[in-house]
């Protein structure tokens, strides 16, 4: 198979969970991605918009934001569904 279309191991991706303190939204993204993420064993890492000035200047109107592999996968809601066929295909 060309390795243009070889898949990457679930492990060798990384999902990043963009949220603040007191979130509703941001806690019931999380729930789904540790779910997800502990489920494939893919890593996984939270910032916080109050403690990056970037992140809050690209992200504070559709928080919480998931990125796989730095790509933004969603924002607002977290589907489970989607986030672990986007990480197993």
């Amino acid at each position: 198979m060309s390795p243009l279309f070889r898949r990457r191991p679930p492990r060798d991706r990384l999902v990043t969970l963009i949220r603040k303190p007191g979130c509703h939204l941001c806690d019931d993204a999380q729930v789904v991605v540790e779910k997800v993420c502990g489920d494939l064993g893919v890593p996984w890492e939270q910032k916080d918009i109050t403690e990056d000035r970037e992140l809050h200047d690209q992200y504070w109107e559709q928080i919480p934001v998931v990125l796989v592999d730095g790509r933004q996968h969603t924002f607002w809601r977290v589907n489970e569904e989607r986030l672990r066929k986007a990480l197993t295909d």
